[in-house]
């Protein structure tokens, strides 16, 4: 009997745990040199792949790190199709540092995260981007944090924090295109310490996202991602604010900083309790 134990506990343990998916992949190094650099050699990779780059982002504080921005033309599809907040997924982030580590964002993770309902009927699009990085970028370990596939869709970190939809509303214009336009002409006049990194814009669907780069010294992104010990997670990197229509809006903290490092510790959570608050009033800056 005592084998048939420990099977059956083997079986209980490798069930509870064998649908877990992470954040990011690790990929092929490429020569260390400065972060710009780097970088480059990145994106080289990328456009000879098919890749389009639209975007690179070194945060202010944390120098020796960046990320690149891409899309995918049959990822952009899938969102077209799928319309409303889906653009929030729209940009591709690979990070990378100054000894040449390079990251990416695992699509499984973010799209199950992001299309919740409509990840089914997406899948093949994102098992595709999935391949065509692993093809151009090397197809490393997962790592980041452990969060079950089938919790993706409703995420939350703890009892009391917020989902997807919570709290996400920055500011209402009259039209798609005033909307749109506040948050180029905001980031163009780099308000709150802000400027773009990127944008996707789809006038068809009325959707847009925009990859914000936060330099504040004291609120921005080196601030808070220094504290938490949080650069291996580069790729977690740019913020974005999305327009639906004429609402502009961004996922809210305590659900895209948590999504973003699933394994942070209360602890270290704790020490940038100011942080969604402050990301959330500067979007509505650049959102107004």
């Amino acid at each position: 009997m005592k084998p048939i134990k420990y099977l059956l506990a083997s079986m209980v343990v490798f069930s509870s745990t064998a649908f877990a998916t992470s954040p990011y992949l690790s990929a092929d190094p490429v020569a260390a040199g400065d972060a710009k650099s780097v970088g480059m050699e990145v994106a080289k990779k990328l456009t000879g792949a098919g890749f389009d780059v639209i975007g690179t982002y070194i945060p202010k504080g944390i120098e020796d790190s960046g990320v690149i921005v891409a899309t995918d033309k049959g990822m952009l599809d899938a969102i077209a199709k799928t319309g409303r907040d889906s653009i929030v997924g729209a940009a591709i982030r690979i990070g990378f540092d100054s000894k040449g580590q390079v990251s990416y964002m695992n699509p499984e993770y973010w799209y199950r995260a992001y299309l919740r309902k409509n990840y089914a009927a997406n899948e093949n699009a994102v098992k595709a981007l999935e391949a065509h990085l692993k093809a151009t970028l090397g197809a490393g370990k997962a790592f980041g944090g452990d969060v079950d596939e089938s919790d993706l869709a409703k995420y939350h970190y703890m009892f009391g924090m917020e989902y997807f939809d919570d709290d996400r509303d920055l500011a209402q214009h009259d039209s798609f295109e005033k909307a749109v336009d506040a948050v180029k002409a905001n980031l163009a006049k780099k308000v709150a310490g802000t400027s773009e990194v990127y944008q996707i814009v789809m006038p068809e669907q009325k959707i847009a996202v925009f990859g914000v780069a936060m330099n504040d010294k004291a609120k921005g992104d080196g601030m808070w991602v220094n504290t938490i010990s949080g650069k291996a997670n580069i790729a977690a990197l740019p913020y974005e604010v999305f327009v639906v229509g004429n609402k502009t809006e961004a996922l809210y903290g305590r659900y895209r900083i948590a999504l973003s490092w699933p394994s942070l510790t209360m602890v270290s959570f704790g020490r940038i309790m100011s942080t969604p608050g402050d990301i959330k009033s500067t979007l509505e800056q650049v959102a107004k």
